[in-house]
């Protein structure tokens, strides 16, 4: 947040801070003694684009940061209409609203990216979505950036908030299920409390544009699995299976790893790796079960 708070601590609006990376940005932006106004979808519709920006006018924020989205990839295929509405349409026309003074922060996705790449995929790589849930993100950056806003994309998100990768993985081998993982697509796995802290480092920086966050390294869904059951202490078998034996409505890429280096530029830092980031979730999802 760059905009002169005449001495006063400054404020931030995030959207969808019910959700597992609403939540971290709060949290985040509350330790920078920012003030924040968390809002989950009660509070501010996404949609509502003239009661949101009202809200971050009289709030008197620098920032917003939208945290709220349709992420059900394969919901998002069935309902295009909602898609397009909250992911596609709603975010820049709330850009375009916000006072001069005050910018929107939006978290983006690897899905805007056809999966066929060979190396990183870099900010300035042709886009090309293959599903109704990267169309609808691509055309959330479009309007965004259009109206000044900051565009961060990243992948594979997991965080104590809410379902997740992990924890879905973590629960089926509690309860002692077998467990068959796709191991021919490859991304970044990205922890959220780690994602909330670049989001907030880049707007202090005064990033622009798009930029590319996730943590490192780049590894299979299957991978990430067997590294979840390690980490828990566990030697569970986990079959290998391709892509071609699940039947989704929707296409998950094959490859959609994020060149992190305009970000490790920008922030003055390396992307974090997420294996720590893993056994800090895996430790939180412990004192969870004891204190319940």
């Amino acid at each position: 947040m760059n905009a002169d708070t005449g001495g006063k601590a400054p404020r931030a609006l995030v959207l969808g801070a019910a959700g597992q990376l609403g939540r971290e940005v709060a949290d985040e932006l509350r330790r920078r003694d920012t003030e924040v106004l968390a809002a989950d979808r009660a509070r501010a519709d996404l949609r509502d684009t003239e009661a949101t920006a009202e809200l971050a006018a009289e709030f008197k924020a620098c920032a917003v940061y939208n945290c709220a989205a349709y992420t059900d990839v394969d919901g998002c295929e069935s309902d295009l209409e909602l898609a397009m509405e909250v992911n596609g349409h709603a975010p820049g026309r709330l850009a375009a609203a916000l006072p001069s003074d005050c910018r929107l922060i939006q978290v983006s996705t690897d899905y805007v990216f056809d999966g066929r790449g060979r190396r990183p995929y870099r900010e300035s790589d042709a886009t090309a979505p293959q599903t109704a849930y990267g169309r609808s993100k691509l055309g959330a950056e479009r309007g965004v950036l259009e109206a000044g806003g900051l565009v961060v994309r990243t992948s594979w998100v997991f965080g104590p908030e809410g379902r997740n990768f992990v924890s879905a993985i973590a629960s089926r081998i509690g309860r002692g299920e077998s467990l068959r993982v796709v191991s021919d697509q490859v991304g970044c796995p990205t922890y959220a409390p780690y994602l909330a802290r670049a989001l907030v480092d880049l707007d202090a920086a005064g990033a622009s544009g798009i930029v590319h966050y996730c943590n490192t390294p780049a590894t299979s869904w299957h991978g990430f699995a067997v590294a979840i059951s390690e980490a828990l202490g566990l030697n569970v078998p986990i079959a290998a299976i391709s892509s071609s034996d699940l039947t989704r409505p929707a296409v998950r890429p094959a490859y959609s790893v994020l060149d992190t280096a305009r970000f490790e530029a920008l922030a003055h830092r390396e992307a974090e790796s997420w294996r720590p980031g893993l056994d800090a979730y895996l430790d939180r999802l412990r004192q969870g079960k004891a204190e319940s």
